[in-house]
C-alpha cells in the first residue's frame, strides 16, 4: 500500500507487488475507504482499527488477503460488534511508517465523503 502520488514513497523493500501494479492496489484501498470506511482509531503505534460497513466484508477480506501476499508484515484481523465490521491492521514496529500512510489515506477518505 502506498500513496497515489508516489508509488514507491513508503512501500518497504520487502513488498513483492510489482511496481506497475501498485497504483491499482492503492486505488482499491482508496475505493474501500471511500465507500465502506465509517471511522478509524489508532489503537497503538503499530495497530490501526478501521470500522467498515459490514456489507464490504467480502471485498475487504479479498483485498487484505492479496495485500498480505505481497507485504507479509501486515496482519489483518476482522471482528463484528454492534453492526460494525472492525478491521485491525497490525504491523511490526519497523513498519509503522507504512501504517501511518494507511491511516493518512483512511483519514482523507473520511474527510472527503464519496
Amino acid at each position: 500500500m502506498t500513496t497515489s502520488e508516489d508509488t514507491t514513497g513508503w512501500v518497504p523493500e520487502t513488498c513483492t507487488l510489482p511496481t506497475a501494479e501498485r497504483p491499482t492496489r492503492v486505488a482499491e484501498f482508496d475505493d474501500l475507504f471511500a465507500t465502506a470506511l465509517r471511522a478509524q482509531q489508532r489503537m497503538t503505534p503499530t495497530r490501526l482499527r478501521l470500522h467498515l460497513d459490514p456489507a464490504a466484508e467480502g471485498r475487504a477480506r479479498d483485498l487484505t488477503g492479496r495485500e498480505t501476499e505481497c507485504c507479509s508484515f501486515f496482519t489483518f484481523t476482522f471482528a463484528h460488534a454492534g453492526g460494525v465490521l472492525s478491521l485491525d491492521v497490525d504491523v511490526p514496529a519497523s513498519h509503522v511508517d507504512v501504517l501511518d500512510g494507511v491511516a493518512h489515506r483512511a483519514a482523507a477518505a473520511i474527510e472527503t465523503p464519496a
